[in-house]
């Protein structure tokens, strides 16, 4: 079962998981503005998908998860066109990372720039050992703008991400493994069947739960703990008196796999 949204994203379904294919092979998924216009459209419909519990984002090419932004692309465009581009890009970034559902990336290869933002949106990354990761923004005159500034902070501490966006080195993947820029290392050419295989385990939990706990873990994160807790206490009511609970609960005295309805 397949989706295609414009010439460079595909949606694949995957019973309860949705694989969001990044597919501008001629381009190691150089993201230029119609491919972030196609990725606005389709973060949009699985957002509003009730039967997507989990999200994963892979790459048809088999040397770059995404080299970025599409600086040929950028390199014909006036200031004019800059600007009128900048509300189309965002919204491509953004629509990964406000996703509702958990999501994973499987990255190989190049993800720099842009391409490690949109990994860096996601929840857990689960990349290969031809792994390269970078924000290289700086060398080319700008800043990473697809939440680079704001993300890796959150996932490695502001220091080290000081570092690695003010160097805009490469980082490869023992490495970025071992300072927790992604999350799971595994063999090379099985980072897609990895993250598949850890979404079908997380899939197969509640989906008003797992909506649930990632909001709270998104919307508390940096408040104080009183604060936190606070936005832990609304997303646990949003769980307490839906029918996946009753079902969870009476699966568990039952002895049987529960059968979420999922609202």
């Amino acid at each position: 079962n397949e989706e295609r949204f414009g010439e460079f994203v595909l949606v694949r379904r995957h019973e309860y998981v949705a694989e969001l294919v990044l597919d501008r092979p001629k381009a190691m998924n150089a993201v230029s503005t119609a491919m972030a216009r196609s990725l606005g459209a389709a973060t949009q419909a699985l957002a509003a998908d009730r039967d997507a519990r989990v999200v994963v984002v892979t790459s048809s090419h088999e040397r770059a998860f995404c080299v970025g932004a599409d600086l040929k692309e950028r390199n014909s465009f006036s200031d004019a066109d800059l600007m009128k581009q900048r509300p189309v890009a965002r919204a491509a970034y953004t629509g990964v990372l406000e996703l509702p559902m958990p999501t994973i990336a499987a990255v190989h290869g190049f993800a720099l720039g842009g391409g490690f933002e949109l990994a860096l949106s996601c929840d857990l990354i689960v990349a290969d050992r031809t792994t390269v990761v970078g924000l290289p923004e700086v060398s080319v005159g700008v800043i990473p703008g697809g939440g680079g500034t704001q993300l890796l902070p959150r996932r490695v501490g502001a220091a080290r991400a000081a570092e690695l966006i003010f160097t805009a080195r490469r980082v490869e993947a023992a490495e970025a493994h071992e300072l927790g820029l992604v999350d799971h290392l595994v063999d090379e050419g099985k980072d897609r069947e990895e993250a598949l295989a850890l979404a079908g385990r997380i899939a197969a939990n509640s989906p008003v739960g797992l909506r649930a706990a990632k909001r709270a873990l998104r919307l508390g994160h940096g408040l104080d703990l009183r604060a936190g807790l606070e936005v832990e206490d609304a997303a646990w009511r949003t769980t307490a008196f839906s029918g996946d609970r009753a079902e969870g609960v009476a699966a568990f005295n039952e002895k049987r796999a529960p059968r979420w309805p999922g609202e």
